[in-house]
């Protein structure tokens, strides 16, 4: 489509920001630069500050764009999950499968874009941890309800076990992107599981 004089070549920009993803997702925030994000985007800089403000503005938007695609896995998962150790246990092994899919960089963006950013970044890194940290709470309340029920034992420390579990995510990425297999973390995910409190209903 050609842009009217004066006016910058019109793009698909769903599409732009789908690539973006992946720029930011492969690189992290502070080595993903302009050119590289242009480049990969198929535009050109005034294109990007016009359609979406500049760098940081284009990663808010495309970390929000992850999360309805490549990462609501999780979240469906736990929704769709009876008990808070079902759902614990599919998402372990929808991520095993999820980090380590073909076609986009390994592990979880929201882990690993922010990882060695330096101070100037800080924003960016407190963006991303509420949103770990949002993650981390709805598993928390699932397990409170779930030992409110009598699910679990009365005495279950949920914010614990909720962070615990967030950090075999966080590491399952991290082995993702050290090129650990899907069958490897398949096999962290049922380890993880053992160390659920006893009283759980049975896995499925």
């Amino acid at each position: 489509m050609s842009g009217t004089p004066g006016r910058p070549r019109g793009f698909d920009r769903e599409a732009a920001l789908d690539r973006a993803v992946l720029e930011f997702w492969q690189h992290g925030y502070e080595a993903t630069s302009v050119a590289s994000l242009t480049a990969a985007m198929g535009i050109k800089p005034p294109s990007l500050y016009a359609a979406f403000g500049d760098k940081r503005k284009l990663f808010s938007e495309a970390v929000r764009r992850y999360g309805v695609t490549y990462g609501a896995v999780a979240g469906d998962v736990i929704a769709a999950a009876p008990d808070a150790r079902q759902a614990m246990e599919r998402v372990l092994h929808a991520l095993a499968e999820a980090y380590t899919e073909p076609g986009h960089p390994p592990g979880c963006m929201v882990i690993t874009a922010a990882v060695n950013c330096t101070s100037a970044a800080e924003e960016v890194k407190a963006e991303l941890r509420a949103i770990r940290e949002a993650s981390k709470a709805v598993m928390r309340a699932r397990i409170a309800a779930d030992t409110a029920a009598g699910r679990l034992p009365a005495d279950t420390d949920a914010d614990g076990l909720a962070t615990y579990y967030a950090a075999v995510v966080q590491g399952m990425s991290t082995q993702a992107v050290d090129g650990v297999d899907r069958a490897t973390l398949e096999r962290v995910a049922a380890l993880a599981m053992r160390c659920w409190p006893d009283g759980a209903a049975a896995a499925v």
